[in-house]
């Protein structure tokens, strides 16, 4: 295993495979770097460096009882591409990770970030508030937590269905993909991913994406229903250098249903 201990002393899992230009993959809560499978064999195959991270208390990483917010989460980054010296990369994050690449690019990235991805991403910020009427309300986020903290096993069982939108007319569960997401949430920290839940739904990235000035791609699901679309809409307009790609019917965890597409328009951007 490849693990790098940062200042606090957690251990933080990576894989790390071929050579070219380097593009790291921010998976979402509650899964690990596994998450990007898909994603990993295409890049790969393509000639560009892959590397993927469980996030701390996530997948294969330490399960430390401090540190599960998102600037911690955005400073074991910068450790970890300190420690591997990734320069000129690609950062792409799907959800919660989506959040993690644009605070890393802010606040880490000057001088080693050529372009990031933002997938189904939390950003600008999640939870409804005066500044953000159109957000999710608090009493889901409690609810996801009462799930999450308290019945585990059988939350993240059931939680992949609205995820990847089978419980729309005419889709089916694909069982190996239900079993995988359910196997990478019962890997990680119980107590990372109830407080995970804070740090994905009430972080706020506005000043973040406006503040990076790199080429960033925004896509998104029309029909997700885990970060609604808006959320795509309005964190396009703040970033300086943006562009939208949405897509009609496609689900929260479209990287994995939707791999041929999402990994074609991600390798364009990336050419361009």
């Amino acid at each position: 295993m490849s693990t790098i201990k940062v200042k606090d002393g957690t251990e933080i899992y990576y894989k790390d495979w071929g050579t070219g230009q380097p593009i790291v993959f921010h998976h979402g809560w509650p899964l690990s770097g596994d998450d990007w499978d898909t994603q990993m064999m295409f890049f790969l195959k393509q000639g560009y460096r892959v590397i993927a991270h469980d996030r701390r208390g996530h997948g294969r990483s330490g399960q430390s009882a401090n540190g599960n917010d998102m600037d911690t989460y955005v400073a074991d980054i910068a450790e970890l591409t300190a420690a591997l010296d990734l320069k000129d990369a690609i950062h792409i994050g799907h959800s919660t990770g989506g959040g993690e690449v644009i605070r890393y690019v802010a606040k880490h990235g000057k001088g080693r970030v050529a372009k990031a991805v933002l997938i189904s991403a939390v950003t600008p910020i999640m939870i409804q508030n005066e500044s953000n009427p159109e957000g999710v309300p608090l009493a889901i986020f409690d609810e996801i937590r009462q799930g999450t903290g308290f019945t585990r096993a059988q939350y993240f069982y059931d939680f992949p269905v609205a995820f990847y939108g089978w419980n729309r007319d005419g889709k089916t569960v694909q069982e190996g993909i239900k079993h995988n997401w359910w196997r990478q949430g019962m890997m990680g920290s119980v107590l990372a991913h109830y407080e995970g839940i804070k740090a994905f739904s009430e972080s706020d990235f506005t000043e973040d994406l406006k503040s990076v000035e790199i080429p960033v791609l925004v896509l998104h699901g029309e029909d997700d229903q885990i970060v609604p679309f808006n959320q795509a809409q309005r964190a396009a307009k703040l970033l300086p250098n943006g562009k939208l790609i949405s897509y009609p019917g496609f689900p929260h965890g479209m990287p994995t249903t939707e791999a041929e597409t999402i990994n074609k328009d991600i390798l364009a951007f990336i050419k361009s």
